[in-house]
């Protein structure tokens, strides 16, 4: 097979890019491979092509919304049967999808990694002939890697559960040790692994240490505001306000971030990206997924929260191969709220205990967790307590089964005994049953799946396949809520306390290296080495160039990031502090590390639920170290 005669045919493209023929010759040979490219690179082609030219199905799990449908959108431009199913589709779209990828007419799939705990897609996938799983942002998959999700960590047993024949990981961000770990849990032959390079000769890297006072006049400086920019920013608020600043200032901005709604989101990206806004101010909550060619400039008003993170930020500037500058506003004024956002994510001692004991406690083998209910119960942020429950998994205390929705309701479409009636013997006599052993209300009828499943001695795939198939018909109209994750307790002797701090100790581990992460860093802008080839030598590229010629380390020598001055505090005033708190707080949660997290600003389950954060006293200590806080306080 000629593969430039395919890529020709298929995108018009007359050369692969680097890496790209090596990758897709790989999977064409039926291997499994990992393709670390840096950002802008065509990763996306690596899995475009062979999907293309495979007999069956590729699955492509993908982190973000926006991505999926940038790419299903290209894909289709191109004629290629392409689909994604997202929380965005109406109930005939999605079984419309459905019905196509069973039938062997889409080429393309793309999901989020969420939708496998979606037990009406994972009984469809079943039905589906699969050629490739292919995992973009592939980093998330270890837990070393600096966007750890728990969900992903999962991906390798699903291959084996629906028997992908290969798969294709992508990332523009991983080291060696995340790179070695990612190919040990999906069994890729190391010789399958290709690391293209990260150093981009358009990239003109500059760090400037300027003190928080000065950071919006010197922006206001450095700016063209004829040029396509994203500046950086940490928080929501920063991001509103300097985008009111800039735009009083004659330099038109947009403020971007997670608090917005989504369809006010999608507006601002989809006109940064046709151009007709320039300057968009983000978190981080923007960027992946952005395929603009022409960004010129990547302002961090604020320093990243990694060189991994900095990386694929300023990796969507200049993907036209011109020249673009990215500068990164150095000080150690937000320092503090990087590295105390890393403390939030770490369980507390006894939220880990309580989970023990309930698992230890729970009188049936199988063990039904609503995930939300439980972040509530044990006052634990979602993150570390799904990588709790992936700690247990890999401990073989826990086993995952499967998930399901608690509720499923519907509408008739047709009366229930014209449906009866489509059906002959004992299924009609099933289905009669599931509409007899329904609760009737007004418009809708709500199924009791596990009553029915133990009154006519059945299990409960049953009869959500029945109703999935009336209501692929259109006979009724089904919906489900309510997921419910069940578990397997396959290990319950084991010592309470022992274990638990055991796993502490484990969430210890990774806050350090999130901290490290940081300091690293520090160090890098710091010091005298090229920004450029350093940068390069951190993801592991062999470089024989010491100097690039046009980075500031390179132009103007290293930079001094100065501390901004912290006003001194006591403990004294630190516990004065608390006095409101303490007397708000429900008491099963107080502890030094719940009201360090209250000065400092850091959100968890019960402050929400219980109105804590509206508290004159939230958040007054947020630019102080969380570790200074909680050591001075005395409950």
């Amino acid at each position: 097979m000629n593969l430039e005669n395919e890529l020709e045919k298929a995108f018009g493209f007359g050369e692969f890019k680097t890496g790209q023929k090596e990758i897709i010759s790989a999977l064409m040979n039926g291997h499994s491979a990992f393709a670390i490219f840096p950002t802008g690179a065509g990763k996306s082609l690596c899995y475009q092509l062979p999907a293309i030219l495979l007999p069956n199905l590729t699955l492509v799990v993908s982190p973000l919304l926006s991505l999926m449908k940038d790419q299903v959108d290209f894909l289709k431009s191109q004629n290629i049967a392409a689909e994604r199913l997202d929380s965005s589709l109406e109930r005939d779209e999605y079984s419309a999808i459905i019905d196509r990828a069973k039938r062997g007419e889409i080429k393309i799939l793309m999901v989020s990694v969420e939708r496998f705990r979606n037990e009406r897609f994972r009984n469809q996938l079943k039905q589906m002939r699969l050629s490739m799983l292919v995992v973009d942002e592939a980093h998330c998959i270890s837990e070393w890697g600096h966007n750890f999700r728990p969900d992903y960590l999962k991906l390798p047993a699903y291959r084996i559960e629906y028997q992908f024949p290969q798969v294709l990981l992508l990332t523009a961000t991983a080291k060696e040790d995340v790179i070695f770990d990612t190919c040990e849990k999906f069994d890729i032959d190391p010789d399958n692994v290709l690391v293209t390079g990260f150093y981009r000769e358009n990239l003109k890297l500059h760090a400037s240490a300027i003190s928080a006072s000065e950071k919006r006049r010197y922006l206001l400086e450095k700016l063209d505001p004829e040029q396509s920019t994203i500046i950086y920013v940490t928080q929501q608020q920063t991001a509103a306000e300097l985008a009111v600043f800039l735009t009083n200032k004659n330099h038109p901005a947009l403020a971007y971030h997670a608090g917005l709604k989504t369809e006010d989101r999608e507006d601002i990206q989809n006109r940064f990206m046709s151009g007709e806004e320039n300057c968009i101010v983000a978190t981080i909550a923007f960027g992946m997924g952005i395929d603009k060619s022409d960004i010129r400039q990547i302002f961090h008003y604020d320093m990243p929260k990694s060189l991994e993170n900095y990386s694929q930020e300023i990796g969507r500037a200049g993907r036209d191969g011109k020249d673009s500058y990215c500068e990164v506003l150095c000080s150690r004024d937000n320092l503090n709220l990087l590295k105390n956002f890393v403390y939030g994510d770490t369980a507390e001692y006894d939220a880990i205990y309580k989970l023990l004991q309930q698992i230890k406690d729970f009188p049936e083998t199988n063990w039904p967790v609503k995930i939300l209910s439980l972040s509530n119960e044990l006052n634990l942020r979602m993150l570390p307590l799904k990588t709790l429950l992936v700690y247990l998994e890999m401990a073989r205390v826990i086993k995952t089964l499967y998930a399901y929705y608690e509720d499923y309701s519907f509408t008739y479409n047709l009366d229930a005994e014209q449906i009866v009636k489509n059906f002959d013997g004992e299924r009609a006599t099933f289905i009669q049953t599931i509409f007899d052993q329904s609760e009737h209300k007004r418009k809708w009828v709500k199924v009791d799946v596990e009553g029915i499943a133990q009154n006519y001695n059945c299990d409960r795939a049953r009869i959500i396949t029945a109703l999935e198939y009336i209501d692929e018909k259109g006979w009724i109209n089904l919906e489900a809520k309510q997921t419910v994750d069940m578990y397997e307790i396959t290990n319950r002797q084991f010592d309470l306390v022992d274990y638990a701090q055991r796993i502490y100790d484990k969430f210890q581990e990774i806050e350090e290296s999130e901290i490290s992460r940081i300091d690293n860093m520090l160090d890098f802008f710091e010091n005298s080495d090229c920004l450029s080839f350093d940068l390069a030598r951190y993801f592991g590229e062999e470089t024989f160039n010491q100097n690039c010629g046009h980075c500031s380390a390179c132009l103007t020598g290293p930079i001094e990031i100065k501390a901004g001055e912290l006003v001194p505090i006591s403990a004294a005033e630190i516990n004065e502090s608390l006095t409101e708190f303490k007397a708000n707080f429900p008491k099963e949660f107080l502890s030094e590390a719940s009201a360090a997290r209250f000065l400092c600003g850091i959100n968890c389950p019960a402050f929400t639920k219980h109105k804590i954060k509206k508290l004159n006293s939230f958040a007054v200590y947020e630019t102080y170290p969380y570790k200074e806080i909680i050591r001075q306080i005395d409950l």
